[in-house]
């Protein structure tokens, strides 16, 4: 399938002083989902939104600028060709000041991925061979990105046969951990409860496969228009999920059902045992016959006398 007519930013990638033509695609599918407007129901017209301003009504869109309120009711006014003229090196380029083990970026950091593509027939070999070396080093080349009039940190990564550009957080834009998990509480945990549901994770460990898994709400959704459509605008209820309940204190704590499953898995250990007994008994009696049936050896002393 070939990519959008439009890429969402042109530019290069730059290492050292070798220029990388790129263009940036959106991994992300832009595909709409189902989505709904807001209805006047007595006269079934759409809801529309008009740009007002107070005490002079609808306003064009051409009256319209940024503004900032530096105090209650007061704002400097901004347009958009002095946002144009401001001069940013990094604009249609993504210098690579940094290379980072690709295991050193806590996942956290990552916002959107976009799949870039070498500008031109002579971007190929450039692109082939920064691709490769990131992935032999695997290290992420790292720097800044102006797209859509705002700067972020990008990470340029190989990924299948080429590369992508993710933006990056700021360190500033994520809440600290700490204010959310400090009031959990600490202390020495069971050993054999931690080994258990560490074979429990174990056991259902494999490589990821998003394919795996579906958007069920959305899923649903499209299901309700279907029947609401099929149905004439009929009030459909029937397939409503039971409210969610308060578990309070009804909830079967991790200990107890991990509990449950080491004596099951104690149990299924016994079993094995027990059926594998009879095979160690009847293995212990040929090897006790083996041993009876074998010729005696002549001891090293009496055949050095003959």
């Amino acid at each position: 399938m070939a990519p959008p007519a439009r890429p969402v930013w042109t530019g290069q990638i730059r290492l050292a002083l070798v220029a990388l033509p790129v263009k940036l695609y959106s991994a992300l599918d832009s595909k709409e989902k189902i989505s709904f407007n807001q209805i006047h129901e007595p006269s079934k017209q759409r809801i529309r939104y008009e740009k007002v301003a107070p005490g002079i009504g609808a306003v064009d869109k051409d009256e319209i600028v940024k503004g900032y309120e530096y105090q209650k009711g007061r704002y400097v006014l901004f347009s958009d060709e002095e946002f144009e003229a401001l001069k940013v090196d990094s604009k249609k380029t993504l210098d690579m000041v940094q290379f980072a083990p690709a295991d050193t970026i806590d996942p956290i950091y990552f916002d959107k991925p976009y799949y870039a593509l070498p500008d031109g027939k002579m971007a190929d070999e450039p692109y082939r061979v920064v691709s490769e070396a990131l992935k032999k080093t695997k290290t992420v080349g790292l720097g800044q990105i102006t797209m859509r009039g705002r700067s972020y940190i990008a990470a340029v990564k190989p990924y299948e046969g080429g590369l992508i550009v993710e933006t990056v957080h700021y360190a500033e834009e994520l809440r600290k951990a700490n204010l959310f998990f400090d009031e959990i509480p600490s202390g020495k945990l069971d050993a054999d409860l931690v080994d258990l549901a560490e074979e429990l994770i174990t056991r259902k460990k494999a490589k990821f496969d998003p394919n795996k898994f579906e958007d069920e709400y959305a899923i649903a959704i499209e299901r309700l228009v279907k029947k609401k459509i099929e149905r004439h605008g009929e009030l459909i209820l029937e397939d409503q999920e039971e409210p969610s309940r308060d578990h309070g204190d009804n909830v079967v704590s991790l200990v107890d059902a991990l509990k449950k499953s080491l004596a099951k898995k104690s149990k299924i250990v016994g079993e094995e045992e027990e059926a594998s007994a009879p095979k160690r008994r009847a293995a212990a009696e040929r090897t006790k016959t083996t041993r009876a049936k074998a010729p005696a050896k002549t001891p090293a002393k009496k055949r050095a006398k003959k």
